[in-house]
């Protein structure tokens, strides 16, 4: 199953990919404007357009979901099934990028809240290296199976995780939790904090900027 996409920069001969995955309920276009003020014409943007479907913690209302959530507590059961299903697309997604000749190290997942955690998940899974990821006002998803399911392949995964101070969707705890396990697990996480609720703002994308260019930069 496939899902659609918008796609940015397709026409410059990109040097390098990055697959974004937008919030619950939002997008491919959500981060369209953030794509723009980053201003990085050697990067082909994939934003990707989660499926409909209904979310048990919105009270079975149908949205745009990478997985269904139950509840938003450390505690809560996790959609495993769903997330499971939505990483074995994103890997697709990456695999076709690789077949159109951008290699793997050159290929950066980022992600907002769901999309974010579906990152995560799915980059520390991955079977080939890739450059990174982008984790914004997010935390990992089935924690607990990272020792196991973690891939040698991206061992080395550069993680860039940042957060709200204010957010109170996805607390500041929930998210220095999982920046805990990834570092437990041999991760080094580069961690950013500012002050804003679970949004995006300006000095993060200008941070955000500075990363991509570490481990994307402007040549193969």
């Amino acid at each position: 199953m496939g899902i659609p996409i918008i796609e940015i920069n397709i026409d410059k001969n990109p040097l390098a990919s990055i697959i974004w995955m937008h919030g619950l309920g939002a997008d491919g276009h959500d981060f369209e404007p953030v794509v723009q003020m980053l201003n990085l014409p050697h990067i082909k943007f994939i934003l990707p357009h989660a499926p409909y479907r209904p979310v048990t913690l919105n009270n079975g209302y149908e949205m745009r979901a990478w997985y269904d959530i139950y509840g938003l507590q450390p505690d809560s059961p996790q959609d495993e099934d769903g997330i499971k299903n939505m990483q074995t697309i994103i890997n697709t997604m990456i695999e076709s990028e690789i077949v159109r000749g951008i290699p793997s190290q050159r290929i950066l997942l980022a992600g907002f809240s769901q999309g974010g955690a579906m990152a995560l998940h799915t980059a520390t899974r991955f079977d080939q290296p890739l450059a990174g990821v982008l984790a914004l006002s997010t935390y990992l998803p089935l924690k607990n199976q990272l020792q196991e399911k973690q891939h040698p392949a991206n061992k080395h995964l550069p993680i860039w995780m940042a957060h709200g101070r204010h957010d109170s969707v996805i607390t500041l705890a929930t998210a220095q939790s999982s920046k805990q396990t990834l570092e437990a697990a041999g991760y080094e996480v580069e961690w950013h904090e500012y002050e804003m609720p679970h949004s995006v703002c300006e000095e993060e994308i200008n941070d955000i900027r500075n990363f991509v260019l570490r481990v994307l930069p402007d040549q193969a």
